[in-house]
This record gives C-alpha cells, structure tokens and sequence, in this order.
C-alpha cells in the first residue's frame, strides 16, 4: 500500500465530517430559512467577505451538532483580515452549546492578538438547555471580547431573533445593526410569558423599533445584503486596530481645497431659524455618502463617519431641527460613546456646534441630563486624537463645553462664524429670566452679537471665518494635526469603551 493509499480512508473521514458541518441544519430547515428572505449562517460570510478568503476553524466541533451551531473562522474585508462568527439557526435554534462557547472564546481571543476587527453575526437562542452537560470553568467569551474593546473594532449584527446570553454579544459592540427581521431580548417571549404572565410578539419585546429606541441598536437595513453592506462600509474608516492608523483614501480629487459658498444659503445669520446640518455635511466633507451612526436615537446629536480631504474623521453635530439643537440625555449618551470609539481607533474629531445649550425642563432632568453630558463631557475632553472645532452659530452654557468649544481645550483647531454667540444663556433668555426692559434687552442682544469678536480679540478662537471658507479652513488645520502622527499608533489608556 502506498503512502497516498494509507491517507484515503482518515480522509474519506474527514471529508464526510466536514460535509455534515457545512449541511448545517438540514436541507429542510435551510430552506425553511431560506424562504423568509433570510441568508443562511455561512452565506452571510461569503457575502461580507472577500471572495476565497473565508479560513474556518473548529467545524468539526459538536460532533453530530453541525459546527456546534456556530460557524467560526477569519477571512479579510476590502482586503483587512477579520474574525468572524456566525450563528447558525438552522442547526438547533443557533443555541450555545461548549464547544460553540470555546469557539466564540477563540474569536475574541485571536482578535486581539492579531489585532484585527471581529465582526459577530447574531441570531440565536442563547445557551442550549443540554441535560447532562456541565459547563463548569468553561471559557467566557464575553470576557475575552470586553478585553477586546478600544483595542480592536467590534461590529455585530442581529439578523433574527437573538436572545439570553448571545444578545449580550450585541452591546459589548463599538457598532450593532439589526435588520427588519431582527430582534434583540434578555429572553424570549416564551420565558417572558412563563415569568411574567405579559404575551407579547417577538418584535414588540425586542423588535427594531424598540431596539432602536433604546439604543441597544444603532442602526437597522432592511435585508441581511444590506446589513452586510452597511458593516463593510463601517468598517473602511476604521484600522484594523488601535495599534494602526485610520485608511487614508487619496485616489480622486477629495483632497482638494474648495470653497463652500453653498453654506451662506443654508445657514441662517438668524439664530431663530432652523436649518438641516445634514445639509452642511453634504458640502463640508468628500462627498454625501457620509455614515451616520444611531439616526434615530438622540436625534438633537447627529454622529456621523465622514472623509475629510481623504482622511476618515467622526463628526459630532447639533442638529438644529430636533429640539432647535439642544442636546438632550439620549443625545449626549450617544456622542459620549461614539467620541469614545473615534478617540480609541485614533479617528480626528470633527465638531459642529450650534446649540441653545443642555435641554431644560423637568423631563429633560428626570432623564439624568447632567449625568449624560457630564459623560459626553469627559469623552470629548479626555479625547487625545486630533479635535477640531467650528462654533456655526451659538452654543449656550454646558452646551458649549461637551461640544469642545473652549479655547485651549486641547484641540488642533478652533473656528467660528462672524456672529456666533456664546455664554451662560442667550440674550432673550437672561432678558426673561431678569425681567429686563426694552432698552436693557436691546443692549444684550447687541452684546451677543459682538460676542464672538470679543473672544476673537482674546483668542477664544482661533479664527473668524466666512462660511465659504469652512471646509478650506478645517481640512487645513487636520492636513496639519496629522502631522503629529510621527510615531506608530498605540493605544488610547482607557479600559474599555462603555457600552
């Protein structure tokens, strides 16, 4: 018998065992699958993945259990190796059983020392109710993964039910997106019925619009292909990990300096008037197809991914039509977190202000307003990637200060419109709340006004600048801040990003 004869029947066996784990949960149940419009476990990475680049570890895990209910392995993603798991929900409802919990162990483990993203694909029941089987000091994934936070990107998508300990998964993530089958809960409605007597459909305990709401979700796409897409293009503004530098794109013209006489049209002088600083966006940076993060929570705070002059900054905006831009609790909660992912992945910081302050009123209180910018304060203020600044219109008390307004607050730039006023409160306001007459009210507005040549004439700011000179202005002073990137990249001294 030859060498080559006495592999064939170890491999024959190989082969079938591979065979059963790449069947997953069955012709029937794939197709079952299938038909709802979903992707199965392993088409959603060959989806997101370059093509060929898929490397799978631990298949043979669970034995009979295909892949244990967990498709595990790394591959690249516009050419960026990643780790990736999915859970498969064909193959036992995608539950966790301990070899799917050692692989998922194995993904956080392997992310951080190869220091590359780790991208989770959700849906699944949580852990398996398996008689007889006794985890004991088994790993804990969600250990090895919060040690990946700030050191490495972590993306994770809910593509279907996902509920118990995986849903955890979901919010130790830098960025989570659900699609419009998705649903993220502590249990499912069965156990909810059983323990508390509410009937209630899957999509109402943790469907979408509750996910969306609460902020355990960021953002949603329709399809599984367009939750896919949108964690591609996630992931393009980030390195690989915090040990490396954002990609820098110089293969057009989007580095080139040009006015933006646009923004005189767009931004009102009159500090009454609303606009859409989505708007401003579109103008100010490379080009419209910028990514917001969280559209629908916190809306008085637009977080958005950008590329300034090719280079991948995060932008931190007041959106002037919800709440005339105050910044509320959910607003800075999720600004305090977003600067927290730009700062650890070494992201500039673009800031574009234009708010009446924190919102007032009792709700606005009951809500921990203070708390949450507090927290969006410490963020911006113990941020050390580059910082830039432009103060559109006004900013108010507290509202100034979360924003990165000051002077001498550490950043590479700061610039504001002739016009834009600052202080404690706005002119009407101090006027109402001193019971003024015409005459004194008159002198405030006036001092408002001169509000910003008077800190210009202190260096409150670094310059004065026109409209049309806004994005020249900021993609000159980042051309500069990026030269004290003189050494390789470490990263930020924080222990996690929180959640």
């Amino acid at each position: 018998m030859s060498n080559a004869q006495g592999w064939q029947a170890a491999l024959h066996d190989l082969n079938r065992r591979r065979h059963h784990a790449h069947a997953m949960g069955g012709t029937e149940r794939l197709a079952t699958h299938r038909s709802t419009g979903k992707l199965d476990a392993r088409s959603r990475i060959e989806y997101l993945l370059d093509p060929g680049t898929f490397q799978e570890f631990g298949t043979l895990v669970g034995g009979e259990i295909a892949a244990d209910g967990l498709v595990a392995g790394s591959g690249r993603v516009d050419g960026t190796p990643v780790m990736i798991g999915a859970e498969d929900f064909t193959t036992l409802a995608g539950t966790i059983g301990s070899g799917g919990n050692a692989k998922r162990y194995r993904l956080a483990e392997l992310a951080l020392r190869n220091k590359i993203p780790l991208v989770m694909l959700l849906e699944g029941a949580g852990f398996r109710a398996d008689v007889g089987e006794h985890h004991g000091r088994s790993p804990a994934d969600l250990i090895a993964q919060a040690r990946c936070s700030g050191q490495v990107p972590t993306v994770a998508a809910v593509l279907g039910p996902s509920a118990g300990h995986g849903a955890l998964v979901a919010p130790v993530c830098d960025f989570t997106i659900m699609s419009s089958q998705g649903a993220i809960f502590t249990a499912g409605p069965p156990v909810v019925k059983e323990a508390t007597g509410e009937d209630i459909s899957k999509e109402d305990l943790g469907g979408p619009d509750v996910a969306l709401r609460s902020g355990v979700i960021h953002n949603v796409a329709d399809t599984d292909a367009g939750v896919l897409d949108d964690i591609r293009r996630y992931l393009a503004y980030f390195p690989a990990s915090a040990w490396s530098y954002p990609p820098t794109r110089h293969d057009d013209d989007t580095a080139s300096l040009r006015a933006t006489p646009e923004l005189l049209d767009i931004v009102p002088r009159d500090n009454r008037r609303i606009y859409d600083m989505r708007t401003v966006l579109d103008v100010v940076f490379d080009d419209k197809s910028w990514l917001e993060i969280q559209p629908r929570f916190g809306p008085a705070i637009i977080c958005a991914l950008a590329h300034l002059g090719g280079y991948p900054v995060a932008v931190v905006a007041n959106q002037p039509t919800k709440l005339a831009g105050s910044i509320d609790a959910d607003a800075a909660d999720k600004a305090a977190h977003f600067i927290s992912v730009a700062d650890s992945f070494h992201l500039p910081i673009v800031f574009l202000t234009d708010n009446p302050g924190m919102l007032a009123g009792s709700r606005s209180e009951r809500d921990g307003v203070l708390r949450s910018g507090a927290r969006m304060f410490v963020a911006q203020t113990t941020a050390t990637t580059l910082k830039l600044h432009l103060t559109l219109r006004k900013a108010f008390g507290f509202g100034s200060m979360v924003m990165a307004m000051l002077g001498f607050d550490n950043q590479v730039a700061t610039f504001a419109y002739p016009g834009a006023t600052m202080g404690a409160m706005s002119a009407a306001a101090l006027s109402r709340a001193s019971h003024a007459d015409e005459d004194i009210t008159q002198t405030l507005e006036g001092m408002e006004l001169e509000a910003s040549f008077r800190s210009a004439s202190r260096l409150g700011f670094d310059e004065l600048i026109s409209p049309e000179e806004t994005r020249n202005a900021l993609l000159l002073a980042l051309q500069r801040g990026v030269y004290s990137r003189q050494q390789a990249a470490k990263p930020v001294s924080r222990n996690a990003i929180t959640p």
